[in-house]
């Protein structure tokens, strides 16, 4: 056929018109949304190259680069530095500041892309996003066997990236918030400044919670505890950058385990819904308070109920519970199997039956994706 001429091609044809059939359309909607979901996928997993790899920071730190250039600098290689930036300057993250060959393309990193990316105090940091989620690709086929048997994956289990992305994601808030936070609850904050105070800090984990405490209340001693052993060698070395060591101190254990009476206050910063056994800590918290101490509890700021289409907060706290939290509550028997996303509800129940008759959301707002209690027993001041 001369393709000069105006002949109708051959076969079906083509079409951009919506789908009229109900199916098709949801089908549609399914497609283009799981579409954009690989697209993000695509961005976060190139993030934690760019994170792990040095490559962000050293186009903050040392300035544009060629992909060769870039590669010298973070003892790389130049090819798969080559495709990384181009990839970047394509969806965005990076600029292209000249063009030529390959390997002479000069690329920059914007400022917005930077706070985000390389800033570790900055409230949106979400480098350590992508590192949590990176270390649950090589655990994937750990996590197919505990869904297949019940089983679990620990945060020992993911490695460093999980709790260095977990204790990274937090630490801006802790920073730059917590010390307001809880000024705001004056007979709270009356408590943790008085001289001599004791504090305990529950699953203190790389220890940014106790040294903000530290740094809020300096007349007071913070004991942090935790289950995992190299996020408590974490912790203390963060503890003496910070300069205060004399006064944050940790220690590797089960909270399951305190010793009774003497703390001013304790908290629990997000660690509750991982607990294999909440009641047994929070009982033994109880015991380790003296009268009339709190124990002040921030865990996830999900809704009152289950609901489905349920909003942002709720689709990513299901995201942490299926591939992070979920496996690691039950990484350890008996385990209660709480999952990422423990409801107001739960939380009473679980502080009711450790002995707490007192229970109240705290007025602490706009704290990042928390919501704070606090657990009292009946008749203390």
């Amino acid at each position: 056929m001369d393709p000069s001429t105006d002949a109708a091609p051959t076969g079906p044809a083509p079409t951009t018109a919506a789908p009229t059939d109900p199916a098709s359309a949801e089908a549609a909607a399914v497609s283009e949304r799981l579409f954009g979901a690989v697209l993000g996928t695509v961005d976060l997993l190139s993030a934690f190259l760019g994170d792990r790899l040095g490559w962000y920071r050293s186009l903050v730190d040392d300035g544009p680069a060629t992909a060769p250039q870039l590669a010298e600098r973070t003892g790389t290689d130049a090819r798969y530095a080559r495709e990384w930036l181009e990839q970047q300057a394509v969806t965005g993250l990076l600029r292209l500041d000249s063009d030529g060959a390959p390997d002479a393309r000069v690329f920059s990193i914007p400022p917005g892309t930077a706070e985000i990316l390389t800033n570790p105090h900055h409230l949106d940091l979400l480098a350590p996003v992508a590192r949590m989620f990176g270390a649950v690709g090589g655990a994937l086929p750990q996590l197919l066997d505990a869904y297949r048997t019940g089983g679990g994956v620990s945060w020992d289990d993911l490695g460093d990236d999980a709790r260095e992305g977990q204790s990274d994601m937090n630490r801006p808030w802790f920073e730059h918030r917590l010390a307001d936070a809880l000024a705001g609850v004056a007979d709270l904050h009356e408590r943790l400044g008085r001289p001599g105070a004791r504090v305990l800090d529950v699953g203190s984990g790389g220890g940014w919670s106790s040294i903000a405490l530290g740094r809020a209340y300096p007349g007071a001693t913070v004991h942090g505890i935790d289950i995992d052993a190299p996020s408590v060698a974490m912790a203390t070395e963060n503890a003496r950058a910070a300069g205060v060591g004399d006064r944050v101190r940790f220690s590797h254990g089960d909270a399951a385990h305190l010793p009774e009476g003497g703390y001013d206050a304790a908290f629990a910063f997000e660690c509750v819904h991982d607990m294999p056994r909440p009641v047994e800590v929070l009982a033994a918290v109880r015991q380790s308070l003296a009268p009339g101490a709190p124990l002040i509890v921030m865990d996830e700021a999900v809704a009152e109920t289950f609901a489905p289409d349920g909003d942002d907060v709720e689709r990513l706290m299901y995201g942490y519970s299926i591939f992070i939290c979920l496996p690691d509550g039950r990484s350890s028997r008996p385990s209660a199997a709480t999952g990422t996303v423990l409801r107001p509800s739960l939380l009473r129940e679980y502080g009711a039956a450790a002995g707490f008759s007192e229970f109240e959301v705290l007025p602490i707002e706009d704290f990042g994706l928390f919501r704070f209690y606090r657990m009292k027993e009946a008749g203390t001041s």
